[in-house]
């Protein structure tokens, strides 16, 4: 654990480099990418000439004897969901920064985004089960308690259960919303609860990997450890079998994550540790827009 005064420099770090981003660049491309898709069912009144048929009221109709039609109004205020894996796996990096580091940075100026359009924003810190949840609040405090827990949490388990997570967010949140999964995605079993999810809610898998994990250089025998379970084991990656098994073994993954958020209809964004986190989500919420 970091001590206090070290963890509010770097909240106020991330804030200051986030909050930057979002105020510039997001704020608008965001808006206009999720902006209140759903219509809320607001009032009846009587039915007026040049009203639509579809929308008169038939029970109310019934019960007063003269038409009347339901009013509906646009749904402007939107609720973000971030569901962000904690598991061991995150802890890597080679280049510039942990896969941690990326993912808390992404989700902050998510969430700044959001904030700057009124929105909602909650959080969901998941491993192998959901060791938090955050309800959906408005407010920069808010936020800062969000990154906060990015930055600070200790996860109890290395695992990961992706379908764990969406089934958790599926039963607390219960009106329509946007969600983003942060993960490497190094997971499977989760196609079916993912289905189920995007169904209701706007879902983004949000996949960040450091370029090493696609495949282990050859360094003769050496020591690993499994990020996810904390067993060593020693490895010949003198061996091609070796390398290319892990190598197929990786790109299979990515794989059951590119079709898995294709085939629920999903949002999907690959960002590699090194390249520009603020490129990736401009160009997805530009062609969203």
């Amino acid at each position: 654990m970091m001590d206090t005064k070290e963890l509010l420099k770097k909240v106020r770090k991330i804030e200051i480099k986030t909050r930057r981003l979002s105020d510039h660049i997001f704020g608008g491309e965001y808006h206009s990418a999720f902006k209140g898709r759903g219509m809320t069912f607001s009032e009846v009144r009587p039915y007026q000439y040049g009203d639509e048929v579809r929308t008169i009221d038939w029970n109310v109709t019934a019960r007063y004897n003269e038409p009347y039609v339901k009013v509906f109004e646009e749904e402007r205020e939107l609720t973000m969901m971030l569901l962000v894996d904690i598991s061991g796996s995150e802890l890597f990096g080679t280049v510039n920064q942990f896969k941690k580091g990326v993912i808390t940075e992404i989700s902050a100026t998510l969430a700044f985004s959001a904030m700057q359009n009124n929105d909602k924003v909650g959080l969901i810190l998941f491993a192998e089960d959901v060791e938090l949840f955050i309800p959906p609040k408005k407010g920069k405090s808010h936020i800062l308690r969000i990154i906060r827990e990015l930055l600070e949490f200790e996860p109890g388990s290395r695992q990961t259960n992706i379908s764990a997570a969406l089934g958790y967010m599926s039963n607390v949140i219960k009106k329509k919303c946007i969600v983003f999964v942060l993960s490497d995605f190094m997971a499977d079993s989760y196609d079916h609860t993912l289905k189920i999810t995007a169904n209701k809610h706007d879902v983004t898998g949000i996949r960040v990997y450091d370029p090493n994990e696609e495949s282990i250089p050859n360094l003769g025998v050496v020591q690993m450890e499994d990020a996810e379970n904390g067993h060593f084991q020693w490895v010949n990656t003198g061996s091609k079998k070796v390398r290319t098994s892990y190598a197929v073994h990786h790109r299979e993954k990515v794989s059951y994550f590119n079709e898995a958020f294709k085939r629920a209809g999903g949002g999907i964004i690959h960002c590699r540790v090194d390249e520009s986190y603020v490129k990736k989500l401009l160009g997805f919420f530009k062609r969203r827009g």
